[in-house]
């Protein structure tokens, strides 16, 4: 299966990101899946109402992030939590993109949320981006689907080293392996090839 993996904090050496390296580690270690990162450190793309992305003008970032999205079966969103919610980056990404010339991307794929916390919390970002992706798949008529498990990682910066290496207690661990086997399998299901009747 092809996997990107996004982490929307455009801070460097992010938690966000940490927890992007630690899925890679795991999602690779068995050889079955071809995964891509990509950082928003260097996100570029107007907020709406200051302009727009033009498929034929897209910044190195821009085509880093739409060219790793088409290509995958799965994306996999990481959100900070800002004061209890998703950093504007992330939606003003789906806002952007969720229009008929970049349609192609919300069209069979999977989508998974996570938020990410330095305390007990990051449900909220994933809610928020879960709301908008799923506006944007209706709006597009599009064929995808939100994963309904999402992740919450709590203290992310104690369970996880600067280069995504787990360093925590194991129920860390265990809950993160089980929320990735729970995504694998809604991917698995939902891009198997299925007769649809005319």
């Amino acid at each position: 299966m092809k996997i990107t993996l996004i982490s929307t904090s455009s801070r460097k050496s992010s938690n966000s990101l940490r927890f992007i390296n630690y899925v890679r580690h795991l999602l690779t270690a068995g050889g079955q899946h071809e995964v891509s990162v990509v950082t928003f450190e260097h996100y570029d793309i107007p907020f709406v109402g200051q302009g727009s992305v033009k498929p034929d003008q897209l910044t190195p970032f821009q085509q880093e992030l739409t060219s790793a999205w088409e290509e995958a079966d799965l994306v996999l969103f990481a959100m900070p939590e800002y004061n209890w919610t998703a950093p504007p980056q992330a939606t003003n990404a789906i806002h952007q993109l969720g229009g008929p010339s970049f349609k192609h991307l919300f069209e069979n794929k999977v989508f998974a949320m996570v938020g990410i916390s330095n305390g007990r919390g990051g449900r909220q970002p994933a809610l928020d981006m879960t709301t908008v992706m799923n506006k944007i798949i209706s709006f597009t008529n599009s064929y995808s689907i939100v994963s309904p498990k999402l992740y919450e990682s709590h203290e992310t910066d104690k369970n996880l080293d600067e280069n995504g290496q787990f360093i925590g207690h194991e129920v860390y661990e265990r809950t993160v392996n089980a929320f990735l086997t729970y995504t694998l399998n809604v991917a698995n299901r939902w891009l198997a090839p299925t007769l649809v009747e005319k």
